[in-house]
């Protein structure tokens, strides 16, 4: 079947682009009239433009690639490659199909309207908003409905918000040295929102603190070697006083005075014998999703949380991190250990062991020196600790 062509005027009545290299500001949204520099690399803009000049071959196409697709609140950029090409990470080569229409491939914003073109035998995409289902007007109009200012994330970032402060690995034990809890008002058990807590410890310049349960060690499954260590996010606390300045006799005591906290937020209820380690900036980092540039392999250290396995959109520790070329937006492939049989057809029983499949991807958007968090973008059977992964 030969699906429609669709032609656009060189000038858009919005300056808008295509392609899936967005800003995905942690914790926030680029504002309104920002032109932030977006990392396109160069091996990516050369594959861009190499499918700009031939296209994308019909067997790289998604089996079931739409004609169309118009954009919508809720889209991100890795469903929307999906939809077009097999591999979601390949997004130059997306990006490269409507090059010449397309000079900036960072924004996508909700209401815009792709359409694939596939009349040469080679894929290509274009942009523009559909007038009767066969034929796009060339001529600017005036919208009915204001396309939203806000452009789309490349993953869904709402999975992964609540784990850029909260989810931390520590390169060694330092919260064994970190500040702690040392008593409640009123001798409480567990503080809840608004509750004082009194804290020991060096608190130096900082009065914004997180609070965590006591680290727990990350080991590499296979050598058995501590990576890092990872402490369950209790909330946040603040200092109100310091115990210096809370003396209201003049009666000389040896007994040292903690300092005072109030529990500003709570992820889980803080006890006595919790740590604090202070509020570090809001990083923002670009998430480019893209494939290692060089060789990358690895295991699973560890599921975030308490679950023995994990499945779609859940965490997962990797025993790779900075040190070994482990990058932020890097994608990699999920693999399951084949299983071992025995082969009974032949004379003699023979122990055999499967090939290992492929299963699903991980999307890394946490870096730490020796170890990373992920995001299990897509999955097929239960991940565990020790399953392996590599360049998709």
């Amino acid at each position: 079947m030969t699906r429609p062509v669709f032609y656009l005027p060189a000038r858009s009545p919005r300056p808008a682009a295509f392609g899936l290299c967005i800003l995905v500001a942690l914790g926030s949204v680029a504002p309104a009239g920002a032109a932030p520099d977006f990392p396109v690399s160069a091996q990516q803009r050369e594959t861009a433009q190499k499918v700009a000049s031939a296209g994308v071959a019909l067997s790289e196409l998604a089996p079931n690639a739409p004609d169309s697709h118009t954009v919508k609140a809720g889209d991100t950029l890795w469903g929307i490659s999906g939809l077009f090409l097999k591999s979601p990470w390949r997004w130059p080569e997306l990006w490269g199909m409507n090059l010449e229409q397309i000079r900036n491939p960072h924004l996508i914003y909700p209401g815009q309207v792709l359409y694939l073109d596939t009349s040469d035998g080679r894929a290509r995409l274009r942009m523009g908003q559909a007038v009767d289902g066969s034929v796009v007007k060339l001529s600017p109009q005036v919208r009915l409905s204001a396309l939203t200012t806000t452009a789309i994330a490349s993953i869904p970032f709402n999975l992964i918000e609540p784990f850029l402060n909260e989810a931390v690995i520590f390169d060694s034990n330092t919260l064994a040295e970190a500040p702690r809890i040392v008593a409640t008002r009123e001798g409480r058990v567990l503080m809840a929102r608004g509750d004082t807590a009194y804290v020991r410890g060096n608190l130096g310049k900082d009065t914004v603190f997180r609070i965590f349960r006591e680290a727990k060690p990350l080991r590499d499954p296979t050598t058995k070697e501590i990576l890092g260590y990872e402490a369950p996010y209790v909330g946040t606390a603040e200092l109100v006083r310091s115990g210096e300045r809370s003396r209201v006799d003049e009666k000389e005591s040896s007994a040292p005075v903690p300092d005072s906290f109030i529990v500003t937020s709570i992820r889980q209820e803080a006890s006595v014998g919790d740590r604090l380690a202070p509020v570090t900036a809001r990083e923002y980092s670009n998430y480019v999703p893209r494939a290692p540039q060089g060789e990358l392999a690895g295991q699973i250290a560890s599921v975030y949380g308490d679950a023995v396995t994990a499945g779609q959109n859940q965490i997962v520790t990797l025993n790779r991190g900075k040190s070994d070329g482990v990058e932020r937006g890097h994608v990699l492939a999920l693999w399951q250990d084949g299983p071992e049989v025995v082969d009974r057809t032949g004379s003699v029983p023979t122990r055999l062991k499967l090939p290992d499949e492929r299963h699903g991807m991980l999307f890394v958007f946490q870096v730490f020196e020796r170890m990373s968090y992920a995001l299990i973008l897509s999955v097929k059977e239960p991940v565990k600790p020790g399953d392996r992964f590599s360049q998709p």
